[in-house]
């Protein structure tokens, strides 16, 4: 926006505190006055019908009087100055730290040292938003570059297959075709996967009173044929577990919640058990499952987007996007809840989620089974 140029806050801050001198030296000089002048008798009167008393009062009062409002303008002017520029300093550290932030730079800080008043609590604020647009915009750029190389790959391949049917009319065709299909399907659910992570990420979703525990029952009932397939028990309890949120996203955390645990688990036999409960102001579910033992370390990295650890990379027909739990994470975070992941000591892993949960109004709204 262009704007005319007008004055600095410093000169608007130093004619205020000139003014406010000015206007206060006259009062006193006024109160001056009046007070001198009831000690003056106005009852002898000169040649003209003029008190020389009072005729020599203000011969003298009032130049007196002009140096005095000429000093204190000066005066007000100088210390307004100083004061202004002493007091607006933070200001202007603070708008050199938004300047360069608007040109990209978002790793400066302004840090303020003293004790808390107004301008510093600004800083912190600034400094913390600072903090946070760096996190989210590295966090943005790393996510951007790891999304193009996962769909480089599956482009990459789907280009090699088309340049081996041209080349080779020999080729089997129905191979070339079911390959490419799967990895058309792959690039597909990636694509998916994404649209999915940003409209979470970006909280443009509509919330409604939803039961946490018929979305876990609906999630394992698609899921069932899976774990029948993997000779995998899968396991739903839970009393109605009510919470505000979007349904869509929630079925699609569950979901992928279950998939993975029941793809992560031990080759047959394992178990997956899914478990919601109401807490305090607060809706519980927990995920369990069996498998490997998972190192501390990998545990953290696991709700990275694209982050495989050895025990997650999966050559089958269910080799997912490495997007499962980025997704889980991203759902749990737009509905203000808390994720925490624990690995089991036998091996496998337990996946706690916790979301806020629903106000007595919005429990009739959901209903009890």
């Amino acid at each position: 926006m262009t704007r005319r140029p007008g004055l600095s806050a410093r000169w608007k801050l130093a004619l205020s505190y000139a003014g406010f001198l000015l206007i206060a030296g006259a009062a006193l000089l006024v109160v001056v006055w009046m007070f001198l002048l009831r000690y003056i008798p106005d009852k002898s009167k000169g040649l003209l019908g003029i008190d020389p008393n009072r005729y020599l009062l203000v011969r003298i009062f009032t130049p007196a009087a002009a140096v005095a409002m000429i000093f204190l303008l000066v005066v007000g002017l100088l210390g307004g100055w100083l004061l202004a520029g002493r007091m607006l300093a933070p200001l202007t550290r603070i708008a050199d730290a938004a300047r360069k932030a608007s040109n990209g730079t978002l790793s400066h800080r302004i840090r303020l040292a003293g004790r808390k008043d107004e301008f510093r609590e600004l800083a912190d604020v600034f400094d913390t938003m600072l903090e946070r647009l760096e996190s989210h915009v590295a966090e943005h750029q790393r996510f951007a570059a790891n999304a193009s190389h996962e769909l480089r790959t599956p482009l990459a391949i789907s280009r090699t297959l088309l340049d081996v049917a041209r080349n080779d009319p020999t080729r089997d065709k129905a191979e070339l075709i079911e390959r490419l299909h799967t990895v058309n399907t792959r690039a597909i659910d990636l694509t998916e996967a994404l649209l999915l992570l940003s409209r979470s990420d970006g909280g443009s979703f509509a919330r409604e009173p939803v039961d946490l525990s018929l979305i876990a029952e609906e999630a394992a009932e698609t899921l069932l044929p899976l774990a029948e397939q993997r000779r995998i028990t899968l396991d739903v309890t839970g009393p109605t577990t009510p919470v505000v949120g979007s349904a869509a996203l929630i079925l699609r955390m569950i979901t992928n919640l279950v998939q993975n645990a029941i793809v992560h688990n031990l080759a047959a036999g394992g178990t997956v058990t899914v478990h919601t409960e109401s807490q305090p102001s607060a809706a519980v579910i927990r995920v369990e499952n069996t498998g490997h033992p998972l190192p501390a370390d990998l545990v953290p990295t696991l709700t990275e987007p694209f982050q495989r650890g050895t025990e997650r990379v999966r050559t089958d027909e269910h080799a997912g996007v490495g997007l499962g739990l980025a997704i889980v994470h991203s759902v749990v975070r737009a509905h203000d809840g808390a994720l925490e992941l624990t690995p089991r000591p036998t091996g496998g892993l337990v996946v706690t989620i916790r979301l806020p949960g629903a106000t007595e109004g919005e429990n009739s709204v959901v209903g009890v089974r």
